[in-house]
């Protein structure tokens, strides 16, 4: 009777982040391998499974059809076995974790950010809070977070480390027409203080743009769903974008050119050991998936 086939999570491993990263160099460098090294883990596995995983071209290394179909379950087997891992060497990691993060990045990243974390470390509880950045900081000032990823201005402040760096770009609905230039431009943004809503008022400002402000909600799904009904224009990351929202280009709708803004992690310096587990954890999951944008 033959033995049933196994496939080495090291070598899936390799496959997903040459994916991630778009070509043999940049994943060599997050595996701390050499390129040589991953090229042959890669035809190992290709061996092993008797198909072609990626397409090579001057530009980028893409999954073939084969490799598209193995991407998802090879991804959910490198998390398992990371769990397991884990699980074995740290049986007893328990406790809760206060947590607080902006509303549109904790319902865009940080749910599979954590929930990884949560298969690994199953008897730590995590406690999330949703705010808007200041009153995040207010929140983490009085003792009441452990860990709060916070949206910042790279040329004011230093505090924390930088974890995700986000461009941000002007959208509107697919009703909205934009007004004569010289008049007020209608906005749909939350109520100060609000790192988006500064950078729109900045820039326009700074532009000489007249504007105003037509809709003002705290909420990320309230704001969207303003911006759809074509109440006003918005700003948000590029990357976190809805569908059915329509990106403005600065140059062709004579809007102002948005500067970035970043996400920074910061903790409480006497972190339990779970907590300290977890803001570890973020700072790799975010690094592995900026890496691969």
């Amino acid at each position: 009777m033959n033995s049933p086939a196994t496939v080495d999570p090291d070598l899936l491993r390799a496959f997903v982040t040459v994916v991630d990263c778009g070509g043999f160099s940049a994943a060599a460098r997050r595996l701390l391998r050499g390129q040589s090294a991953v090229s042959l883990q890669i035809k190992r596995l290709e061996t092993q499974l008797g198909v072609r995983l990626l397409e090579r071209d001057t530009r980028r290394v893409q999954p073939t059809a084969h490799g598209e179909a193995i991407l998802d379950t090879a991804r959910r087997i490198i998390a398992m076995h990371e769990a397991l891992v884990a699980r074995a060497r740290e049986p007893e990691l328990s406790g809760s974790v206060r947590i607080g993060a902006p509303e549109d990045f904790a319902t865009s990243r940080l749910p599979r950010i954590l929930s990884a974390f949560v298969r690994s470390h199953p008897r730590v509880a995590l406690e999330v809070t949703c705010e808007l950045t200041l009153e995040l900081e207010a929140r983490y000032d009085a003792g009441g977070l452990d860990i709060v990823l916070l949206k910042r201005d790279p040329a004011l402040h230093t505090q924390g480390q930088r974890v995700w760096r986000e461009p941000l770009v002007w959208v509107a609905g697919t009703r909205q027409i934009l007004p004569d230039p010289d008049e007020p431009l209608p906005l749909v943004c939350s109520p100060i203080p609000c790192v988006y809503r500064g950078r729109a008022t900045a820039a326009l400002d700074k532009a000489g743009r007249p504007w105003r402000v037509a809709y003002s909600c705290g909420s990320l799904a309230g704001a969207h769903a303003a911006v759809r009904a074509g109440l006003g224009i918005s700003v948000l990351p590029k990357d976190m974008v809805p569908a059915d929202l329509f990106v403005l280009e600065e140059g062709v709708h004579a809007l102002p050119e948005l500067p970035d803004t970043e996400i920074a992690l910061v903790t409480r310096p006497d972190l339990s050991p779970p907590a300290q587990r977890l803001a570890d954890h973020i700072v790799q999951e975010l690094e592995r998936r900026s890496d691969g944008l």
